[in-house]
C-alpha cells in the first residue's frame, strides 16, 4: 500500500498532552517556544543558528502539516491538555514505510522543560508507532554530549545499539560529535 493511503489518527492524547499534526495557525506559538528556547536549543539543534521570523515558522508548519498528510514525515506538536499551552514539539522522522522504521526526535519549550513533558510524549508516540503505524523498529539518535536527550530512551527502555564516532558536526558547526543510537523491536 502506498503510505499516503494509510490511515491513522492525527491526533491522540497522553496524561497530560494532547499530540497532534501541526496545523496553520501554529506558527506564533511555536516561533514563541523556540524564541524562549534558542539558547538550549542552539545547543543542539542546526535549524536554530537560523535566522527566523515569525512567517518563516507559520510556511514551515504549513509544510510539515502537508508532509504529514502525505506521509513524508510526521511531525507532532504538543500541548498541555488542561491549558492548551504549546509544550514543545516531536514527530516521527526518517520513515521507511518498507520495515516500517521510524526515529523519534523531540525538542521542548525550556519554560516546561524539567517536568518529565517529552518522556511522556516520547513513551505515547512510541505506543502508537508500534499499535497504529504497525512499526518494527523505532530509533532515537542523539549528540553523545547531550545527556538530557539520551536520559529519556534509557528511561523508556531504549536499547543503546552503538555510538557513531565522528557521525556528525555540532550544531554550531564548529567540531565533530558522535552519535548515540537507541532503538526498540517489535
Amino acid at each position: 500500500m502506498k503510505p499516503i493511503l494509510i490511515d491513522f489518527p492525527s491526533e491522540f492524547y497522553s496524561e497530560r498532552l494532547l499530540i497532534r499534526m501541526p496545523m496553520p495557525g501554529d506558527g506564533k506559538a511555536v516561533y514563541q517556544a523556540v524564541q524562549a528556547s534558542l539558547y538550549e536549543l542552539k545547543q543542539w539543534m542546526p535549524w536554530a543558528h537560523r535566522e527566523q521570523t515569525e512567517q518563516d515558522m507559520e510556511a514551515n508548519i504549513r509544510d510539515a502539516h502537508a508532509k504529514f498528510l502525505t506521509r513524508e514525515d510526521l511531525r507532532l506538536h504538543l500541548f498541555n491538555k488542561e491549558t492548551e499551552e504549546f509544550i514543545g514539539s516531536s514527530g516521527l522522522h526518517r520513515i521507511n514505510w518498507d520495515v516500517p522504521k521510524f526515529e523519534i526526535g523531540y525538542w521542548i519549550d525550556t519554560r516546561h522543560s524539567g517536568k518529565g513533558y517529552i518522556t511522556e510524549a516520547t513513551e505515547r508516540i512510541t505506543q502508537f508507532a508500534f499499535d497504529e503505524l504497525n512499526a518494527k523498529r523505532i530509533e532515537i539518535r542523539c549528540d553523545s554530549n547531550n545527556t538530557r536527550s539520551s536520559a529519556i530512551p534509557e528511561r523508556l527502555g531504549f536499547t543503546l545499539e552503538g555510538i557513531l564516532k565522528n557521525d556528525g558536526i555540532s550544531a554550531d558547526s564548529k567540531e565533530l560529535r558522535d552519535t548515540c543510537i537507541f532503538a526498540k523491536t517489535t
